[in-house]
C-alpha cells in the first residue's frame, strides 16, 4: 500500500510537469477521491435537520491515478469515470484511468483529444466501472509536409486578407476625398435658365440669330446647358472609338447625343469649339446644338447634342440604298458644299476661320431626310488664323482613319505648318467617298454591292504598312467599273475623283472647283436642289 502510494505522488509530479490540463484532471479528482460518503447534511435556522438525497456515487477502475486510500485499484466519485491515453516524450503511450468529481468535469470530457499534447480523453457515466470497457485513441500524427501545407495556406490566407482589406481602404479613403471635392466647376445645378414652354429648337436657335447673341455661333451657354439637363436618353444608335452616340428627346423633338470617353475630352472640346465659331452653321454641316458637362470629381460625361437624323451616315445609306442620277448627284453636292464652307474662310470683323476636316470618310458623313448630306464629327479639326498665319491644331492623340489617308499622311511627308496642305489631304478623302456614292448608281440598270474603298487591296482593318504599300509605293487607287465609260454622268464623276486622289497634292481639285463642276452636271440633267 505505502508502495502504491510513492508511485501515485511521483506520477502526480510528472503530470503537473507535462500537461496543464491534467492539474486540473488531479485537483477535481484530489477533491473527489477518498470522499466518497462524507456528505454534509445541511442544517435549517431552527437548528433541525433538513433531508436531502444523497448525490448518485459511481465507483471507477482507476490505473496511474488512484487516490491514497484506493482500494483495488478503485475511487468514488459524483461525477465521471474517465480513461485517458497519452503520449509520452520517447513515442510510448501512457494509460491512465480513474474519477473526475462532477464540477468542471463536462468541460474536461469535451476536450476528447488534442493533436498538440498527443492526448486522447474518454468518459462515461453508464454504470459503475464502466471505464474499463472505453479505449481512447492518440489521434493521427501531422507529417511535416502537411504542416507546411497547412501553414502555406494559412499565410496565402492571411496575405490575402490583408491586401483586400487594403484595396477596400483605399477605395474608402478615394471614395471620401471625392466626396469632400466640390462638384466640377463647370456643372452648377443652378446655373439653369427658363425656357419658355412651346419654344422649338429652331426657334431657340433662330431667335439666338435675330438677336446677334453670336449669330452662326450656336445658343447662349446657359440655354445649353438647361437643354442638355432636360434631355431623355431613349436609346443607343451608335459606337465609336470616341464615345457612343444615343438618341434622346427634348420636349417631344428628337436629337442625337454623343457622350464621349472621358479619354476624348481634347476632341470632346474641340468639336465644341469648331461647331461654336462664328459664322459656322450651313444647311450641309451637322446642326448644332448644345454642349455640357455632367458629373462630379468621380465621373464626369462630356455631351455634345446635335441634329438628328434617321438616314444614319452615308455609309449605312449607301449599304441598304441604292441611287439614282438625282439622288447620286444631290447626295455629292450637298457633301462638297458643306466641306466647302468649312475649307472657306470668310473675311470680316467677326469672320470665320477656314477648317480642314482631318477625318473625311463616309461614316462621317449624315444623310438628311431630304436625302442632302451634311458634315459631322469635327473633332480633328484644324483651323486657320490668317491674322496670325498660324495652323491650329488640336492636341488630341486621335489620328484619322488610315483607309481614307492619303499618301503624304502615310508617308509622313505632309507639311504641318502649311494649313493647305490639310486642305488638300481633305479633298484626297473626298474623293473616295464619290466613288463609294458612284457604285450605288443604278445607270444602265446594273449596280455594284457596297463596298469600302481598297477593298480588294487591304484587309478589313488595314495597318500603316497595308495601306503605303497600296497607296505610297505602288499607287494604286479604287477601280471604274467598265458600264462607268458608257454612262456620260459617271464618266464625270470618275474624272473628278482621279483628280481629287492625285498623287501629288497641288494637282488635287479644290472644294469649291468641285462644287462649280456638281453643279454644272446637276444643270445639264436639269435637276434643281
Amino acid at each position: 500500500g505505502k508502495m502504491l502510494g510513492r508511485g501515485t505522488i511521483m506520477f502526480h509530479s510528472y503530470l503537473t510537469i507535462r500537461i496543464l490540463t491534467s492539474n486540473m484532471l488531479d485537483a477535481m479528482l484530489l477533491r473527489n477521491g477518498g470522499k466518497g460518503g462524507s456528505e454534509r447534511w445541511p442544517e435549517d435556522s431552527s437548528g433541525g435537520t433538513v433531508t436531502v438525497l444523497a448525490p448518485r456515487m459511481l465507483w471507477c477502475h482507476c490505473y496511474h491515478h488512484c487516490p491514497e486510500d484506493s482500494v483495488n485499484n478503485t475511487c468514488v466519485t459524483d461525477g465521471y469515470c474517465f480513461t485517458m491515453v497519452e503520449e509520452e516524450e520517447g513515442g510510448q503511450a501512457v494509460l491512465t484511468a480513474g474519477c473526475l468529481g462532477l464540477a468542471g468535469s463536462e468541460f474536461q470530457c469535451r476536450d476528447t483529444w488534442n493533436v498538440r499534447s498527443r492526448r486522447a480523453l474518454e468518459c462515461c457515466t453508464d454504470q459503475d466501472y464502466c471505464n474499463q470497457n472505453l479505449h481512447p485513441t492518440l489521434p493521427p500524427l501531422v507529417s511535416s509536409g502537411e504542416l507546411v501545407r497547412y501553414m502555406a495556406l494559412f499565410i496565402s490566407i492571411t496575405v490575402c486578407i490583408v491586401i483586400l482589406a487594403l484595396i477596400l481602404l483605399f477605395c474608402y479613403v478615394r471614395y471620401k476625398r471625392q466626396e469632400s471635392r466640390p462638384h466640377y466647376s463647370i456643372d452648377l445645378e443652378q446655373e439653369e435658365t427658363y425656357i419658355p414652354p412651346g419654344e422649338s429648337l429652331k426657334d431657340l436657335i433662330e431667335h439666338s440669330r435675330s438677336i446677334g447673341s453670336g449669330s452662326g455661333s450656336g445658343l447662349p451657354l446657359l440655354v445649353q446647358r438647361t437643354i442638355a439637363k432636360q434631355i431623355q436618353m431613349v436609346k443607343q444608335i451608335g459606337k465609336g472609338r470616341y464615345g457612343e452616340v444615343w438618341m434622346g428627346k427634348w420636349r417631344g423633338e428628337r436629337v442625337a447625343v454623343k457622350v464621349f470617353f472621358t479619354t476624348e475630352e481634347e476632341s470632346w472640346f474641340r468639336e465644341t469649339e469648331i461647331y461654336q465659331t462664328f459664322l459656322m452653321r450651313h444647311d450641309n454641316i451637322l446642326g448644332f446644338i448644345a454642349a455640357d458637362i455632367k458629373g462630379t470629381g468621380s465621373w464626369t460625361q462630356l455631351y455634345l447634342i446635335t441634329d438628328y437624323h434617321e438616314n444614319g451616315s452615308l455609309y449605312d445609306y449607301l449599304k441598304s440604298n441604292t441611287l439614282d442620277v438625282k439622288a447620286l448627284l444631290k447626295l455629292a453636292y450637298s457633301s462638297i458644299s458643306g466641306l466647302c464652307h468649312l475649307h472657306t474662310e470668310i473675311y470680316g470683323t467677326q469672320g470665320k476661320p477656314a477648317i480642314a476636316h482631318r477625318d473625311l470618310k463616309s461614316k462621317n458623313i449624315l444623310v438628311k431626310k431630304n436625302g442632302s448630306c451634311c458634315i459631322a464629327d469635327l473633332g480633328l479639326a484644324v483651323k486657320f488664323n490668317s491674322d496670325s498665319n498660324e495652323v491650329d491644331i488640336p492636341p488630341n492623340l486621335r489620328v484619322g482613319t488610315k483607309r481614307y489617308m492619303p499618301p503624304e499622311v502615310l508617308d509622313e511627308s505632309l507639311n504641318r505648318s502649311y494649313f493647305q496642305s490639310f486642305i488638300m489631304a481633305d479633298m484626297y478623302s473626298f474623293g473616295l467617298i464619290m466613288w463609294e456614292m458612284a457604285r450605288r448608281s443604278t445607270f444602265g440598270g446594273i449596280v455594284e454591292e457596297y463596298q469600302l474603298p481598297y477593298h480588294d487591296l487591304v484587309p478589313t482593318d488595314p495597318s500603316y504598312e497595308d495601306m503605303q504599300e497600296v497607296v505610297c509605293i505602288k499607287k494604286q487607287r479604287p477601280s471604274f467599273a467598265n458600264r462607268w465609260s458608257s454612262d456620260e454622268c459617271l464618266r464625270q464623276m470618275g474624272k473628278l475623283m482621279s483628280e481629287c486622289w492625285a498623287h501629288s497634292p497641288a494637282s488635287r481639285l479644290t472644294a469649291l472647283r468641285v462644287k462649280k463642276t456638281l453643279a454644272k452636271m446637276l444643270e445639264s440633267q436639269d435637276i434643281k436642289l
